[in-house]
């Protein structure tokens, strides 16, 4: 099917006389008649559910949708994009493994990896997403495990040359992870470029309506764990703390690698999505296609005022055609990118807060991807842990602002942000 049928039809088909619409399975457990057939789901050898800390019906519905929008084998959903791409990454790393990132990703991510995983053993080196294919190759160590980078990156705006990436990583014998927040699959499949995983923070365009928090890991299906068995012991050798499983011998490269986030990261970390917020989520999945539309025309509509306003240093949105990620947008991108804007202010620090407090219609929020338009300084919130140095290899320095254009009027919008300009 179209991605456009998928958002509105995917995932769920009721039979007969069954709910049209997602059912909301709101039960922790699941009766059994015999020990004996409850042991069958322990053991992975039969279909079904025991627990909703591990998976739950309506969450399942909801995640294969965007399995299906991905083009991807199988998907689970996690309690947050955070969560998602922590567990995307520790299914495959431990301690004395090395990870190989984009520099630009967003600001929680760049801690995730540098901070909380580097006190578990796990060491990351960042490279700027238009290093070169020598640079890109010098990144890597014999223990290197994965490769990490997002589509557009939250809130540089940067645009991954994911055929660049995944060549590198699959030369060097591992996945690659793609973060497809903010264009989501109505405008970019990262598996057709060579992704292996993809993940995404639900919270923001799929759910679209700040209502609720998510997050969703998606497997293509294609990466050939056991091609490089000495690398991933943890899919490839028995897991002495599932029954002695080995998850790509029982579940091939199709299933290995959600079976294994499921049964094992979950089953210990907990971070399930609730069957209330994967059902609110399916409402903004099926209205996707078209908000993502509507987004794209307003984050272009904004982008050009902002280019031609003389109080405006510089804007990032790689539609502009003098963006150094305009030719990458092309490929990737063809039909749009998002609708957030980045751009800096001639009056630096001070000139953002002036700006910040101005604003009537665009309310000063830690969020983006919303139906209703929001802005943020980085620098002095969501990437606030970082220094100058990493704030500026980042490419949020302090006279950034991010603008999450949402489905209101585009006149209404430049109107806002002309007034606001005004007062500075």
């Amino acid at each position: 099917m179209n991605r456009d049928t998928i958002c509105v039809q995917g995932g769920y088909t009721p039979g007969n006389g069954e709910p049209r619409q997602i059912p909301i399975v709101q039960s922790t457990t699941f009766k059994y008649a015999t020990s004996e057939d409850m042991g069958k789901l322990f053991d992975l050898e039969a279909d079904g559910y025991f627990y909703s800390r591990l998976q739950n019906p309506t969450c399942d519905l909801v995640a294969k949708k965007i399995c299906e929008l991905e083009g991807g084998t199988a998907a689970m959903l996690t309690s947050s994009g955070q969560a998602a791409n922590f567990f995307a990454l520790f299914n495959l790393c431990e301690a004395g493994d090395h990870i190989v990132a984009s520099s630009t990703i967003y600001g929680g991510t760049f801690n995730l990896i540098s901070v909380t995983m580097k006190k578990m053993g796990i060491d990351a080196t960042f490279v700027d997403p238009l290093c070169t294919e020598e640079e890109l190759n010098a990144a890597f160590r014999p223990n290197t495990k994965v490769v990490f980078g997002e589509t557009i990156a939250n809130p540089a705006l940067t645009v991954l040359d994911i055929e660049k990436f995944a060549t590198a990583a699959h030369a060097h014998g591992v996945p690659l992870i793609v973060d497809n927040t903010f264009p989501t699959p109505v405008n970019c499949r990262p598996f057709e470029w060579g992704a292996d995983i993809v993940t995404h923070s639900t919270t923001k365009y799929m759910d679209g309506h700040g209502a609720v928090l998510g997050g969703a890991i998606v497997d293509s299906g294609k990466f050939d764990w056991m091609a490089h068995a000495e690398k991933f012991p943890g899919l490839c050798t028995p897991d002495d703390s599932y029954h002695g499983i080995t998850y790509a011998e029982r579940f091939g490269k199709e299933g290995a690698f959600i079976t294994k986030a499921t049964a094992q990261l979950m089953r210990d970390f907990g971070s399930m999505q609730s069957p209330m917020n994967a059902y609110m989520l399916n409402l903004g999945l099926e209205s996707l296609h078209v908000r993502m539309q509507r987004h794209c025309e307003n984050g272009m509509a904004v982008a050009k005022f902002l280019e031609a306003h003389p109080k405006v240093a510089y804007v990032n949105y790689c539609g502009l055609e003098n963006s150094p990620y305009h030719a990458l947008a092309e490929k990737y991108l063809p039909n749009g990118s998002c609708g957030v804007v980045s751009f800096g202010l001639a009056g630096g620090r001070e000139a953002a807060s002036t700006f910040m407090k101005e604003l009537k219609l665009a309310a000063i929020e830690t969020h983006v991807a919303d139906a209703r338009t929001c802005c943020l300084n980085p620098a002095s919130s969501t990437h606030r842990q970082m220094n100058d140095e990493q704030l500026k290899a980042a490419g949020v320095p302090a006279e950034l602002v991010r603008m999450s254009c949402g489905l209101e009027s585009s006149e209404d919008l430049i109107a806002d942000i002309a007034q606001a300009l005004d007062k500075i």
